[in-house]
């Protein structure tokens, strides 16, 4: 199916000069590393030049045909095999072959359809499925595989590793799988039906996808059969491969982690099915730093039992060696707490059997109109709302969260806290700490004068000396609230719930802190702002300015599940 080529070694500053081309697209922050991400860092070698290899030009099921590199230990014997696919060019993630064979793996590493060297249309991850099942097929088939096949990437890495698993194959034995999401659309594109205008944006055009991958992502809004087809998380049953999944709770693939990890693990197939890892630290884009944002975790390097290490991963599942690292706890995760604090609790790494941790149905915490944030509802009618004006050609700043291309993680709120059109709801100081791990959900009651709005959560530690730091949020278009495949445009001045998702988090909140909670209906430029209109998406440029109430009376108690962990 593909005819091999010699190519020699790709030399030393021709290597540089792709790398920082590439690093100086995507600004001054970096974003080289968010790109391909610590992974490739893990494997030691994503910095050095490409060593010699043979160049394939592998026929996909429709003639397209992708160029794949093969890096061989040497001798004349089959060996258990790497493969890595991905956007990024090949020629870099190259440089971790010289390391993979001298462990006596042959390392694959392929450009995805129309990317650098392969050919087909130029679009992000719009066939990886039958490709990468496609490429597993012609790898079991070589003389050097000995029938064991492995994955490995990060961020698009570890979407098209995802992408392929989908497909069913039997010819995957393991997988790591560093920061990516199953759905591209629930956890890549949009956010409760909110476009994830930054991430997007910045992403098609620093990487230089085709002129018409942006016009077709922003052209399906809702969860409709462009999304379905590619969808992973639709078909977990299909996934036959242990695999280790590490998030961060900034990252931009937060939630995707924890839920593709649950997926793989309660619903897999036969292999995939109670055989998976998952690590979640303090992380943004790139992992296995003690920074995020404006705060340092201590030890957030150094997840315990070496469970993110791919080598032992790969050892384990490509070469049956006995190390232990499967039968280390399916859990791995860190605990945030107090960093200013070098006694508080918290900022420690933790294991347990299952995500979350504990069973808890989660607190009600509600909002009320003086402001306040508490275990207490609402007990009479005058207890009953607060409004706010959002103006679309002001929109509310994204301030820390979970971004790729500006800047990420926990960052202090004033910017956002002191604005009109920013709800704010704080909790009295805590008499003794309060431990919360697992997803958080609220449940709000909401009006506009406006057909169609959004509504933007977001839950924060506030320090003693007044820093609010944001640990979780998240985002509901209006016109989505039955659901992320229709739309249902409001009635102006009727009430309606909304149920907004702020994903996850592990944290501990120390003793004289407090919580906060922002309402509001804008956060840009991480999200595209709402214009209010009730129009198609991006199918106009009127705007109007939305009057929103948000309800906190008996009869509509807004309020925030927490999954407090109690007694311990």
């Amino acid at each position: 199916m593909g005819k091999g080529v010699k190519q020699a070694a790709i030399p030393p500053d021709r290597h540089q000069t792709r790398a920082s081309v590439l690093h100086r697209s995507l600004g001054r922050r970096g974003l080289l590393l968010s790109l391909l991400l610590a992974s490739a860092v893990h494997l030691g070698g994503a910095d050095k030049p490409v060593a010699p290899h043979e160049t394939f030009r592998i026929r996909m099921r429709d003639g397209v045909n992708l160029a794949t590199d093969v890096y061989l230990p040497g001798t004349n014997q089959p060996y258990p095999v790497i493969l890595a696919r991905t956007p990024y060019n090949k020629n870099f993630i190259g440089g971790v072959g010289p390391e993979a064979t001298r462990r006596g793996y042959a390392f694959v590493v392929q450009d995805t359809r129309g990317r650098y060297e392969s050919e087909g249309e130029n679009l992000p991850f719009d066939r990886d499925r039958d490709d990468g099942e496609d490429t597993v097929d012609w790898i079991v088939k070589q003389a050097w595989c000995n029938g064991k096949i492995g994955t490995w990437g990060g961020s698009a890495g570890a979407i098209t590793q995802m992408q392929l698993a989908s497909s069913g194959t039997h010819h995957l034995d393991c997988m790591h799988l560093t920061v990516g999401a199953a759905s591209l659309y629930r956890e890549l594109a949009y956010d409760g039906g909110v476009f994830r205008k930054s991430l997007i944006e910045d992403w098609i055009r620093a990487t230089k996808f085709a002129s018409n991958a942006l016009p077709t992502w922003t052209s399906h809004p809702a969860f409709d059969a462009y999304w379905k087809q590619r969808d992973a998380s639709l078909r977990y049953d299909q996934v036959r491969a242990p695999a280790v999944h590490i998030g961060g709770y900034w990252d931009i693939f937060a939630q995707g982690a924890i839920d593709t990890y649950l997926g793989y693990q309660s619903h897999g197939g036969p292999g995939a099915r109670g055989t998976q890892k998952l690590v979640m630290g303090p992380w943004t884009h790139g992992v296995l730093s003690e920074k995020a944002g404006e705060l340092k975790f201590p030890g957030a390097k150094s997840p315990p039992g070496g469970i993110h290490d791919p080598w032992k991963w790969f050892a384990r599942w490509l070469k049956g060696e006995t190390n232990g690292i499967d039968a280390l706890p399916p859990v791995t995760y860190y605990v945030v707490g107090d960093v200013a604090d070098p006694k508080a609790p918290g900022n420690t790494w933790r294991t347990a059997q299952a995500w979350p941790p504990f069973a808890t149905p989660g607190q009600p915490w509600y909002l009320h109109s003086d402001r306040s944030f508490n275990t207490t509802a609402a007990r009479k009618v005058a207890d009953t709302s607060l409004s706010y004006d959002y103006d679309p050609e002001n929109p509310a700043p994204t301030v820390g969260g979970i971004q790729l291309t500006i800047p990420a993680g926990p960052i202090d709120q004033a910017r956002v806290e002191s604005r009109h059109d920013v709800l704010v709801f704080t909790s009295e100081p805590l008499g003794a700490p309060l431990e919360m791990t697992g997803r958080v959900r609220a449940r709000l009651w909401i009006s506009s004068d406006s057909r169609d709005t959004d509504f933007f959560m977001t839950l924060c530690d506030v320090y003693p000396g007044g820093k609010s730091y944001n640990l979780c949020e998240g985002a509901l278009r209006a016109r989505f609230r039955g659901g992320l495949e229709r739309e249902e445009l409001l009635q102006p001045g009727r009430i309606y719930p909304l149920d907004i998702d702020l994903w996850s988090t592990s944290v501990i909140f120390n003793t004289g802190h407090r919580l906060r909670v922002h309402v509001t209906s804008s956060s840009t430029p991480g999200f595209d702002p709402n214009p209010n209109t009730g129009a198609g998406f991006r199918s106009g440029r009127e705007t109007r300015v939305a009057h929103n109430t948000v309800y906190m009376d008996p009869g509509h108690p807004s309020h925030l599940l927490l999954p407090v962990v109690s007694g311990r």
